[in-house]
């Protein structure tokens, strides 16, 4: 058996945040559809677009690597998901569910943060230019996203949520 590569596992990890990335796309119109609040919903809204272009991204990423682009199941992001959707059933229609859809959104970000910062690296070190700014763009996108959702959380969700219901 051939010895496995940085180069190989970049691409496996590269396959990995491609599934990751198709699978949030199914997830954030539910996500939009459950926010209580406008401005998260629109932020949901906001993250789906540019989700489409991450995975546009992800697809050059391949071609510039001659790579065909495909993903692979990603266990942690189907989990990651689960608990969003859980979230949504068991805190439907409570003043507390735009701070868990919060807490789940981020629970995704900072798993995007993590797989694009450790890809952003190996394709530096890999010598793939092209790969490092695209997924430096999506890296950039990934964080603003999670300063956005810390924001509306410290600005309002979470005083929402802390309110009783009379």
């Amino acid at each position: 058996m051939a010895e496995k590569t940085l180069n190989d596992l970049f691409y496996d990890t590269l396959k990995d945040i491609y599934y990751a990335e198709r699978q949030i796309l199914k997830a954030l119109p539910k996500m939009a559809r459950a926010a209580q609040a406008p401005k998260l919903k629109a932020a949901f809204e906001k993250h789906l677009e540019e989700t489409q272009g991450h995975v546009e991204r992800l697809q050059q990423v391949f071609e510039a690597i001659g790579k065909r682009a495909q993903g692979k199941t990603c266990e942690a992001i189907q989990g990651i998901i689960a608990e969003g959707e859980e979230i949504m059933e068991d805190f439907k229609g409570t003043p507390t569910l735009d701070a868990g859809l919060i807490s789940a959104a981020q629970a995704v970000e900072h798993y995007e943060i993590t797989r694009y910062g450790t890809l952003k690296a190996w394709a530096q070190r890999l010598g793939y230019t092209e790969a490092v700014t695209l997924l430096d763009a999506t890296l950039r996108e990934e964080s603003k996203t999670d300063d956005a959702l810390t924001k509306l959380a410290e600005t309002a969700v979470n005083a929402a949520a802390q309110k009783k219901v009379a």
